[in-house]
């Protein structure tokens, strides 16, 4: 099977379910952001050296398939079936956050994104998972969009954002506290 369809060349494609729409559309850039997130973590996972940060990193991908198989099936048709989108996954995010935070200093001042090369991309990684989260969050007020998916999202920055901290904290790298003029 080749990789290229030529489906595609006239700037639309097509939803599970096969209706084709604009590649600029609201439901593309929301999925189209998920899958930036997707790789990014890929990278993430070649930063860092603990097997269970890595292991979390691996579900996450895994799951945001999930979340992107659902924003890529056409709303309007009623047979597609997929994977079906979690709280649990939200619960194993925020008990991830709290087994993190336990190691961590109580956040006392904002801090700017920065520390070692895993922590770096942790932080791209959030915002990236911030600007997909604001795609889904446009989508879902013109469409129908399971409230689960925007919760995930919001977690997983937040997730992303203590990551981050730890990875530096890992390293025995301080963290740069944001100083107001």
């Amino acid at each position: 099977m080749k990789i290229y369809t030529k489906t595609g060349d006239k700037g639309t494609t097509s939803l599970f379910g096969g209706r084709r729409i604009s590649k600029d559309d609201l439901r593309i850039e929301a999925y189209g952001t998920i899958d930036e997130l997707n790789s990014s973590l890929g990278l993430l996972t070649n930063f860092t050296s603990q097997e269970s940060i890595n292991d979390q990193l691996v579900d996450i991908q895994s799951y945001l398939f999930v979340l992107g198989s659902n924003l890529a099936a056409d709303p309007e048709n009623n047979t597609i079936k997929v994977p079906a989108i979690e709280e649990a996954k939200v619960k194993l995010l925020e008990s991830w956050i709290d087994h993190m935070e336990l190691e961590l200093k109580p956040l006392q001042y904002f801090i700017l994104p920065g520390g070692n090369q895993s922590s770096c991309q942790a932080h791209i990684c959030r915002t990236i998972c911030r600007r997909a989260e604001r795609r889904v969050v446009s989508l879902a007020q013109i469409e129908s969009v399971n409230l689960e998916l925007i919760i995930y999202l919001n977690r997983l920055s937040d997730y992303l954002f203590v990551l981050a901290r730890f990875l530096n904290h890992m390293e025995g790298k301080h963290e740069v506290y944001w100083k107001p003029s």
